[in-house]
């Protein structure tokens, strides 16, 4: 039994760090009953180490092998290349000798070395060179390759153990992040320098790609396990649900901040490798999707902040859960949580995100973005379905119930969150170029509607509904058609448009309905929205006031004046709204949407833009179609003015017109004008009158140049083409009736006359002298141009001058 027990070594032969490894363990007599698993637990490490020993020992095996196979390949091409150099060199000096006595067989041989043996010298040196970087480039990955494996290994081995050292683990990890880069390095320049080598580019990135997956979710797996140290989530509990006003809740302390000493630099260094990490795999995706949409390799969310903002939502689903019915708790709750801890994204983890290189990362933004996400989702899981089918079940039963008022304040909810939230970004004096749709996207709750557009169409028939059942009474209001708009004033000028109130009741819903949309983070729901709950109001409107101009027209067909100044509001109306319509679409907001709008019907933009000619024109605006169509009711009414205007002159100069013998006698004595003609001229002048009181000044040019030129071919067609005979007296009494015509006309214009072109032509060509007028049938249409008679035929003139009768 002696025999069997074993000597213990001299103290001097023992090494002072396994003395002190052996004072750490071995503190007193109770520690000698754990000596058995203290044996058991290093025979397994040095298990462990002789493990490792023999996979390195057959990996630099592995490595001589292929360094052998490539040095013994190389020499052989090296003898190669220099056996042909001795043979070029030989050939040269024989060529040389010979050139001596026969120089034709001498200069031919250098030719053909020059031209045929060189250049193939060549291309063999070059082929050498080729396969001699080629294996020095392999070998150099395989090295890197491997020591990253190791690496990751040794990681691994240590977490597996009781105690892992943390110290060491990290070190190793930052030691595999520092070796990936060198070989990502390597390959990018690999890949741009020689695009040809794709399989050994191919080969490291499946390898690194395996490391990668064991590491990345290790690194997570050690952050997450630091912040539950560092005491993250913090509470939540302390908002008092009776009182959601964030402002007067406790301020919770931030792990964030309070954190010291070895733990914060852990948290740091951990940090840091995450972030070292994920520039490394932007880099990669980057160079693997190079030619390629390269937007989701670049734009990924900020692990780091992930890890921080994903306890933080689970954590506040206990509380989401409890308020379902009450959304305004919700929303205080995650401003709350955002705001709080957004200014230590900034001051304590941004300057590690610029230190591992991660340009275009802001944890700020980062913060908000995962925060607004998380509950985005929740809203879109657990609240909108819930709405949605309170709706269906109204529109199934028939029964009117609180859920179109609870979507519109959820809506109202979510639009004020996203303003509070953007002045987290804009108060901070970050800029970010809000007005991409994937930047707005990232920071509104309203981005529900971007993965659900049939939502959206919800949301817009509710807003429409809301918005017409508001203007109903304002519609069945007399008193908004009589009185007019105060200050209808545009941008474009100072017309005085004398709108009704009505227009402006329209235009304020509008208006608030174009600002309800504008906090949707993405131009094509903009776009869409505005058609689907703007657009019908527009069309509401003209639906209106075309029903209100029939009316008028089917009791009286518009010859009683208060008829007539009812159509001339509605015309008012519409010409103001589509005036406002006009300066809207100017807007860069509504350019965008009209853009946007033309990219979903597949017109282009040249040819849009093309359509209207400027910037005036239909073809760019959100609104073109109702603009064109409120267009379309005013040139119609218009023309139905002046034509009820029209053909009332028409019905009271009939006999004035019949009266064939007045032209051949003169001017009746004391009048100026003649008598049936007064009676016409005091209609139209009466008429006019009430349409001018009425009518805004634009749409009355319309009228009143429309009346002009019916005016000029009635009495044309009806007095000068009758084929009635004039004598001086009736030429004398025709010139006294238009100039009194004129008169009329000419308190709208300077030269009236000019509104009239064929009366007054044909008034010209009967003033005229005989012989003057015998020339004019001989020299036909230009005889006509020189002498200022531009709209009669040649057939009309020769028709007016053999009326003219001269007598004496």
């Amino acid at each position: 039994m002696d025999s069997m027990i074993e000597t213990l070594p001299p103290i001097s032969s023992l090494s002072t760090s396994l003395l002190n490894f052996l004072n750490d363990k071995l503190r007193g007599k109770d520690d000698l009953q754990q000596a058995s698993s203290f044996v058991s637990e290093l025979q397994t490490q040095c298990r462990d180490l002789d493990q490792s020993l023999t996979d390195l020992n057959w990996r630099l095996e592995t490595s001589l092998v292929a360094y052998a196979s490539f040095s013994d390949r190389i020499g052989e091409l090296f003898g190669d290349v220099n056996s042909k150099l001795t043979d070029l060199r030989s050939s040269i000096k024989v060529a040389g000798s010979l050139s001596d006595g026969r120089g034709g067989e001498g200069s031919g041989r250098s030719e053909q070395i020059l031209g045929e043996e060189l250049p193939s010298l060549a291309k063999e040196v070059a082929r050498v060179e080729t396969v001699r970087m080629y294996a020095e480039t392999a070998l150099k990955l395989d090295t890197l390759v491997g020591d990253i494996e190791d690496a990751v290994s040794s990681t691994m081995n240590r977490n597996l153990r009781k105690h892992p050292s943390t110290q060491n683990s990290e070190e190793m990890r930052l030691l595999a992040i520092k070796t990936l880069k060198l070989t990502e390095d390597v390959l990018t320049s690999v890949t741009k320098t020689r695009p040809q080598w794709a399989r050994l580019v191919s080969a490291v990135d499946h390898r690194v790609d395996r490391a990668l997956a064991i590491l990345r979710p290790q690194a997570i797996a050690d952050h997450r396990s630091l912040l539950t140290s560092l005491g993250w989530p913090p509470p939540l509990s302390t908002l008092n649900s009776s009182t959601p006003d964030t402002r007067k809740s406790a301020e919770v302390p931030n792990p964030l901040f309070n954190m010291q000493g070895d733990l914060k630099h852990q948290y740091c260094e951990n940090f840091l490798a995450l972030c070292n990490l994920q520039e490394l795999q932007r880099r990669r995706k980057s160079r693997q999707l190079e030619g390629h949409n390269r937007k989701v390799a670049l734009h990924q969310p900020l692990w780091t902040i992930e890890e921080l903002a994903n306890p933080v939502s689970v954590a506040s689903q206990h509380h989401f859960s409890k308020w379902a019915d009450k959304p305004d708790f919700i929303f205080a709750l995650v401003y709350k949580i955002t705001r709080d801890y957004v200014d230590s994204m900034d001051e304590l983890l941004q300057p590690l995100v610029d230190e591992a290189m991660l340009s275009g990362y802001s944890c700020r933004e980062e913060w908000i973005s995962a925060m607004v996400s998380s509950l985005s989702t929740f809203l879109a899981k657990e609240i909108f379905p819930i709405y949605v089918g309170q709706l269906d079940e109204e529109s199934v039963t028939g029964i009117q119930s609180q859920a179109r008022i609870s979507w519109l304040h959820l809506v109202d909810l979510m639009i004020t969150f996203d303003k509070r939230v953007q002045s987290l970004l804009t108060h901070s004096g970050v800029l970010l170029s809000l007005q991409e749709d994937g930047n707005l996207q990232k920071i509104s709750s309203l981005s529900v509607f971007c993965d659900r557009p049939d939502w959206l169409d919800l949301w817009a028939e509710i807003e429409l509904t809301d918005t017409l059942d508001k203007l109903k009474p304002e519609m069945e209001d007399e008193r908004n058609w009589s009185t007019k708009v105060q200050g209808a004033v545009l941008l474009s000028g100072p017309e005085d448009f004398k709108s009704p109130a009505i227009s402006s009741a329209f235009l304020r819903c509008l208006s608030s309905l174009v600002d309800r949309c504008r906090s949707l983070p993405s131009i094509s729901l903009r776009s869409r929205f505005v058609r689907l709950a703007g657009a019908p109001i527009l069309l509401k409107f003209l639906d209106c006031i075309f029903l209100r101009c029939q009316e008028a027209e089917g009791l009286t067909a518009l010859t009683d004046d208060d008829a007539l100044v009812k159509v001339t509001k509605s015309i008012n109306a519409a010409r103001y709204l589509e005036s406002v319509m006009k300066e809207w679409c100017e807007d860069v907001f509504f350019l965008e949407m009209g853009l946007n709008l033309d990219d979903q019907l597949g017109v282009p933009f040249s040819e849009s833009s093309s359509i209207g000619g400027s910037m005036e024109g239909t073809g760019s605006g959100i609104f073109d179609e109702e603009i064109g169509k409120l267009e379309g009711f005013r040139t119609e009414w218009v023309e139905k003015l002046s034509t009820v205007v029209l053909r009332g002159f028409d019905a009271r100069c009939r006999d004035y017109i019949k009266n064939r013998k007045q032209w051949q006698e003169k001017g009746e004595e004391g009048w100026m004008v003649s008598k049936t003609f007064i009676v016409a001229l005091d209609y139209l002048q009466g008429k006019m009158s009430v349409v001018e009181e009425g009518l805004n000044r634009m749409d009355f040019v319309g009228v009143w140049r429309s009346l002009a030129t019916g005016v000029d071919r009635l009495i044309f067609n009806g007095i000068l083409m009758s084929s009635v005979k004039f004598y001086d007296g009736g030429v004398e009494r025709l010139s006294s009736d238009l100039a009194v015509l004129f008169g009329v006309f000419g308190a709208w214009c300077l030269r009236p006359e000019g509104f009239f072109p064929k009366v007054s032509e044909g008034l010209k060509l009967l003033k005229m002298e005989e012989k003057k007028l015998q020339d004019s049938l001989a020299g036909g249409e230009g005889w006509l141009k020189e002498n200022g008679i531009r709209h009669l035929s040649v057939a009309e003139a020769e028709k007016i001058v053999k009326n003219r009768v001269y007598i004496g």
